[in-house]
């Protein structure tokens, strides 16, 4: 035992001093902050691309009324159109928009057309429709002599507001489902890339000591399940480590960065009370209401629960990683075929979990997170939505127990594909390994 721990501190040790470690841990983070303010920047973006546009309304519709917008300028002229078209370099327009008659006023189709020797771009496009058809349908309404508040009584918006039938059935507000698929998607994605991550740190460190022969001193001090085992949970801690760090610095560089751009990032943001009505389209209550949703999870369940199936599936996955990266020589290329086995679950269960979100209670979701292979991805992602306590107990059972023998099983390949050298490995070949004896 006492070996098992100067391998995992060797590990560890070894790992979160490097430079790269660091590095990667500290800019990551910041690599996220800029990301996410340039993004802002890009998509607050106004263009500086001013376009005036004549409007010649042969019908007499639009009341020479349009707003303007957007470095997008409307003026309506009474010249004919040939005209404009000829002298079309001396007027300052951009375009000739002709907007026919409407012959028939129940119509529901109208062309309208264009004139300009530049293709018009898409929100250019985009807004002169807009507009159009906001004038004309505020003409149809006044030919029809109809009443526009009668008009805007119809158009009625809907709001889900969910209640328990008993009294003592779950309580939940309109953005409940919004907002769980937020937590089990962030939780998911999570898990799938360090399973990614992680699992492939273990096998480029088994494979880097196989070709450097490195192996073979330690292995004269070691068993080769002890040095496996304890390579696998030395990166793990690195793991633990760089998500703990990176869950101090991201909150916190995203709370600078609201205060520097200028963000409201107000603590006394007041928060609803039980009954109250909110207005879906005040940002302000809407944040509130987020907030408060966020409280009212189950966090002491879902954290360590979130632990747990981390553990479980990098346990899993890693092990079977180690395994493969014994087996693979100096060409990396031979190892591909290894990996895609193991690649593939982690990858459907990262496309499951997208379904368990929409349908967290549906028989994929339900089978998808108590299967070992696919729980540690899935079963995370709908923890949010408050599965049944007896299939989180199943899914964990489940998950310890095939982790506990995959990590054994990998400990018979390890034993001999850590000192093969030169042999070109098959999975046939992994399976053989697993029968040898001491």
């Amino acid at each position: 035992m006492n070996k098992l721990g100067l391998i995992i501190k060797r590990e560890y040790l070894t790992r979160v001093t490097r430079r790269s470690f660091i590095l990667a841990t500290l800019l990551t983070p910041l690599a996220f902050a800029l990301f996410f303010v340039i993004v802002g920047v890009i998509f607050s973006y106004e263009s500086d691309d001013s376009k005036r546009i004549a409007i010649i309304d042969e019908g007499n519709m639009l009341e020479k009324k349009m707003r303007d917008e957007n470095n997008l300028f409307f003026k309506f002229v009474d010249t004919e159109l040939d005209i404009l078209k000829k002298n079309f370099d001396d007027f300052d327009y951009d375009g000739i928009l002709v907007i026919p008659p409407i012959k028939d006023i129940m119509t529901k189709d109208h062309t309208v057309y264009y004139y300009s020797d530049k293709q018009p771009t898409l929100d250019v496009e985009t807004l002169i429709r807009s507009r159009v058809r906001n004038s004309i349908r505020n003409y149809k309404i006044d030919q029809l002599e109809l009443q526009r508040d009668q008009l805007e009584a119809i158009n009625t918006k809907i709001s889900l507001e969910p209640e328990p039938i008993n009294e003592s059935g779950e309580d939940a507000s309109k953005i409940t489902g919004a907002i769980a698929a937020v937590i089990g998607g962030v939780m998911g994605m999570i898990m799938y890339m360090t399973v990614f991550i992680y699992g492939m740190m273990v096998m480029r460190s088994v494979m880097e000591e196989k070709t450097n022969r490195i192996v073979e001193v330690m292995i004269s001090s070691v068993k080769p399940f002890q040095l496996m085992l304890g390579k696998i949970i030395g990166v793990g801690a690195v793991g633990l480590t760089q998500v703990a760090i990176w869950a101090i610095l991201i909150p916190s560089i995203g709370f600078l960065v609201q205060i520097i751009f200028g963000f409201n990032s107000s603590p006394n943001m007041p928060l609803p009370t039980e009954g109250a009505e909110i207005n879906p389209d005040d940002a302000q209550a809407m944040a509130a209401m987020v907030l408060a949703e966020l409280q009212s999870q189950d966090w002491l369940m879902i954290l360590p629960l979130f632990i747990l199936y981390f553990l479980g599936g990098y346990f899993l996955y890693s092990s079977l990683f180690a395994a493969v990266g014994s087996a693979m020589g100096d060409d990396l290329g031979e190892g591909q075929a290894l990996t895609i086995p193991i690649t593939i679950p982690v990858i459907l269960a990262f496309y499951i979990m997208f379904v368990a979100i929409q349908a967290p209670n549906s028989s994929l979701a339900v089978f998808s997170s108590i299967f070992p292979l696919f729980s540690p991805i899935v079963m995370p992602a709908r923890l949010a939505f408050g599965p049944p306590i007896w299939e989180v107990l199943l899914s964990v059972a489940v998950l310890i127990g095939t982790s506990i023998f995959f990590v054994w099983l990998s400990g018979r390949i390890y034993r001999v594909g850590i000192l093969m050298y030169g042999k070109k490995v098959s999975i046939k070949e992994l399976g053989k390994w697993m029968f040898y004896k001491d």
